[in-house]
């Protein structure tokens, strides 16, 4: 008993130690159970299939159909483009006289803003969105050699009284103010088209490694279409191509961003006149090619064949090349008269 009662008022005395001198350390803390630190509240992302990048809120976005997107390229026009930078690819190549057109893919356009301005459908662009299973957004069409086309792809032909587009004014004619409202346009995608796939694959052989490419410098690229030359120029601290019209760089009309990406290609096919001696046919079975990444440059060849499928990119052996994960822009140049400057 005696013990017992020492016991007790040895424990009274800690305590009352204790009460006194906030520093009392004890020797086993074993028996204490410590409050495990809360994690932070970080979303799982998911790699984006066009892009290698994790950047996607959750899998549902990595696996449903890309958006592409027709967007207006005439010299007018280009200080009126937006949504660009948000773009994962961006396809430039010819439609008649000598000007481009641009065609920009999104894995999610959901939480975007304006993208735009939007033009109407040309046919080498349609069989470009068929590559990637995209759902295909413009503003009319070429009647005799694109109409036809447009049966074998998912697409909405946009215009003011559409979910999803408003013609905005900024300075010029009306032909160059329609915008797509991305919120509202995927909704308008969702209720029109099934939109879910069971999987996506990489639109290429995707790595993180920082490439150094055997073909030599390019910190400059020059791309001249018959009506402008597109322009790339190297940012080595950010890694990535700023992209100009002629010499001068361009910001996105509502957020003031210039338009980068990661990679660059350059792909060399035969482009000639259609019948009526104005709309451009552009070949895109295979052909010769450059892709720049990382300030250098690889010589390539690549191949698309069939409208649905998409390109493949090798070396001059055969070898399917690696790609930098990030945004891409391709031009598609005729190859009797473009001669590319890299440097």
């Amino acid at each position: 008993m005696f013990k017992k009662i020492l016991a007790a008022g040895f424990a009274v005395l800690m305590i009352f130690a204790a009460g006194c001198n906030q520093n009392v350390v004890y020797d086993d803390l074993s028996d204490y159970e410590s409050e495990a630190p809360v994690a932070e509240n970080t979303p799982d992302l998911s790699v984006n299939p066009l892009t290698g990048v994790a950047e996607l809120e959750d899998s549902t976005k990595a696996n449903q159909r890309p958006v592409a997107i027709m967007v207006n390229n005439v010299d007018v026009a280009q200080s009126r483009q937006t949504g660009l930078s948000d773009a994962d690819i961006i396809y430039e190549t010819e439609v008649e006289g000598g000007i481009t057109r641009l065609m920009a893919v999104y894995q999610d356009i959901a939480d975007l803003d304006k993208i735009g301005t939007v033009r109407s459908a040309r046919y080498p662009y349609v069989d470009l969105a068929l590559g990637h299973n995209a759902v295909y957004v413009h503003c009319g069409q070429d009647p005799t050699y694109c109409a036809p086309h447009l049966k074998d792809i998912d697409h909405l032909s946009i215009d003011t009284n559409s979910k999803g587009a408003k013609r905005i004014s900024n300075g010029l004619k009306s032909e160059h103010t329609l915008y797509a409202l991305a919120g509202d346009l995927w909704e308008n995608i969702n209720e029109n088209f099934d939109t879910s796939v069971s999987r996506v694959a990489p639109w290429v052989n995707f790595t993180d490694e920082t490439l150094t490419l055997d073909g030599g410098a390019a910190t400059s690229v020059s791309v001249p279409f018959p009506a402008a030359t597109t322009n790339f120029t190297y940012d080595a601290t950010s890694g990535l191509y700023t992209r100009l019209s002629g010499g001068t760089v361009l910001s996105d009309y509502y957020t003031g961003e210039t338009t980068q990406v990661k990679n660059v290609f350059i792909l060399l096919t035969s482009i000639s006149n259609y019948p009526d001696g104005k709309h451009r046919k552009v070949a895109l079975e295979s052909g010769d090619g450059y892709y720049i990444t990382n300030g250098t440059v690889q010589f390539i060849k690549w191949s698309k064949g069939n409208s649905t499928n998409g390109f493949k990119f090798t070396d001059t052996e055969g070898n399917e090349i690696k790609v930098s994960i990030g945004n891409s822009w391709v031009c598609i140049a005729n190859k009797s008269t473009c001669n590319p400057t890299i440097q």
